[in-house]
């Protein structure tokens, strides 16, 4: 429990990848669902007049945040990974000495 209160123990990599899988399924649904009051909010939008350019801009605006979500959570476990470490070589050092 100590590991817990200090910070010592931290999410583990499981529950950042279902979260992951939770936010990549659920964003696109979002931004589906959203989709047709930014697009008539937007005033760089209005000034489109084609709808297959409002269409690609879409989906650029799509892979980007999807691209930005899984760089997001690569830098969580990434982060997470190198305090375990850290803390492993931490304690062996602290037995030893």
């Amino acid at each position: 429990m100590y590991d817990f209160l200090s910070f010592n123990t931290f999410i583990t990599q499981n529950v950042l990848v279902f979260f992951y899988y939770v936010g990549a399924i659920f964003v696109p649904f979002l931004l589906y669902k959203y989709n047709n009051k930014f697009i008539t909010s937007s005033d760089f939008f209005k000034n489109i007049e084609s709808k297959s350019k409002v269409l690609l801009i879409s989906l650029g605006i799509f892979l980007l945040l999807e691209l930005f979500w899984r760089m997001m959570f690569e830098a969580m476990i990434g982060y997470f990974d190198m305090h375990e470490y850290l803390y492993k070589i931490a304690t062996q050092i602290n037995d030893k000495g």
